[in-house]
């Protein structure tokens, strides 16, 4: 089998593709009650400080400009990701759809891929990590705990092993559940973290962000009532890591 991971340890890795721009969100798709688009890392989705951009402000203002809309632009985040997540980001374009959105959402039926790079040989071709998450406020991140602790949140996470190196592996993953930062504290907890998520014990960095890109989305249509399913290509420099695997010879 070709070798597909760098040795991601190595300073000449960290020096020669680390990027320090920050690109700009892309559309994937839109119609008149909803937008997809593709988030590059660094951008924080929503709740920043009047003045301060986010994801949200930033496709407020570049609709308002693009159709020349007279009034103020609705867009409601249905589903976010973290700062240094890439990846695709649902949006609802009216109040009707934002409401209808949401209750997907909370009903469970709104279905994410996620793709991951993790440090280390991941042990199993596919299954199911259960585990217990609270939130610690004080240092904004999630801890595993037990299931009597009454700050508790279940999280369940599916996975598939894509491709694996003795550095690192590829991962398809997905959450079952909604948890806040779960598929960082779940892969960390069984001692692979994510490429890059130095918050959740990764040695390694990352060119930008961490190793961790929201794929696919499909959720039901608010107004047409038909499934939609919308992928967000991989950034472009995962091509030099991640893309690699799925054209190394298995043989």
């Amino acid at each position: 089998m070709v070798q597909w991971m760098p040795t991601v340890s190595s300073s000449h890795f960290v020096r020669t593709t680390f990027i320090r721009m920050k690109l700009e969100p892309t559309i994937l798709y839109e119609d008149r009650h909803v937008l997809v688009v593709n988030k590059p890392a660094g951008w924080v989705t929503m709740g920043l400080p009047e003045g301060q951009e986010t994801l949200l402000t930033w496709l407020k203002r570049m609709i308002k400009e693009r159709d020349s809309k007279p009034g103020n632009v609705f867009l409601g985040i249905v589903s976010r990701l973290d700062t240094p997540v890439t990846g695709a980001v649902l949006l609802a374009k009216t109040s009707k759809a934002a409401a209808r959105l949401a209750e997907q959402f909370r009903q469970r039926t709104v279905s994410k891929i996620y793709w991951a790079i993790v440090e280390g040989k991941w042990p199993k071709p596919e299954g199911t990590l259960l585990h217990w998450i609270k939130h610690d406020p004080r240092f904004r991140r999630v801890h595993i705990t037990h299931a009597k602790d009454p700050d508790a949140e279940e999280a369940v996470l599916s996975y598939r092993l894509l491709e694996a190196s003795p550095q690192c592996s590829l991962l398809e993953l997905a959450p079952q559940t909604g948890r806040k930062h779960q598929i960082r504290i779940q892969l960390s907890s069984c001692g692979h973290p994510i490429l890059g998520d130095r918050k959740y014990g990764a040695k390694n960095l990352f060119p930008t962000g961490i190793a961790l890109h929201a794929k696919q989305i499909t959720f039901l249509h608010p107004v047409e009532k038909t499934p939609k399913t919308v992928e967000a290509p991989l950034p472009p420099y995962w091509r030099s890591i991640a893309l690699k695997v799925l054209s190394a010879d298995r043989t």
